[in-house]
């Protein structure tokens, strides 16, 4: 009898200790895919960042391009809410000015947000990637909370996105 416990006792400590191993690991935040084909996608707008007069030129300056999947795309023209499925990239060039014109340089990075609401239920149904130079294999998002979603939030109103459809 003393030794079924023993059994049992240690049967269930693998499990309690394995399961909290699960746990830690479900606790890592989902990966959001690298969107292939992007630029056949719909372009929703372009922008430039090009002084530090703006406050997000550290991080952001260059010139923007957006585009949005097939599946966003009737919410990117509504302005949301955008169904899951939904694909928004942001390509973010370097850029050159002279004699009055700018122009694209080397790529910065691809932004990526990929609407799930179950999979990214933390960050409000987005996930959030950029991929350095738009290198698949180079991930630049360590914390999507902190990096992306918090800023992100602002925009609660209009699904977190801040990119409307220019017309």
């Amino acid at each position: 009898m003393r030794l079924r416990m023993t059994v049992r006792t240690a049967l269930l400590m693998v499990a309690v200790f394995g399961l909290g191993g699960i746990a830690t690991h479900a606790a890592d935040p989902p990966q959001v895919p690298y969107p292939s084909g992007w630029r056949s996608w719909t372009h929703m707008k372009t922008m430039a960042i090009t002084s530090d007069q703006h406050p997000l030129f550290a991080a952001f300056g260059g010139i923007h391009h957006i585009y949005v999947n097939s599946v966003g795309l009737k919410a990117a023209k509504s302005g949301g809410p955008y169904p899951d499925g939904s694909v928004l990239v942001f390509d973010l060039l370097e850029w050159t000015e002279s004699g009055g014109a700018y122009t694209e340089g080397a790529r910065k990075l691809i932004g990526v947000m990929h609407k799930d609401s179950k999979k990214y239920k933390a960050t409000g149904g987005w996930g959030f990637e950029g991929f350095k130079a738009g290198d698949p294999k180079e991930r630049l998002v360590t914390d999507p909370v902190n990096q992306c979603y918090n800023c992100h939030s602002a925009q609660k109103e209009k699904d977190f996105v801040f990119s409307q459809y220019r017309q």
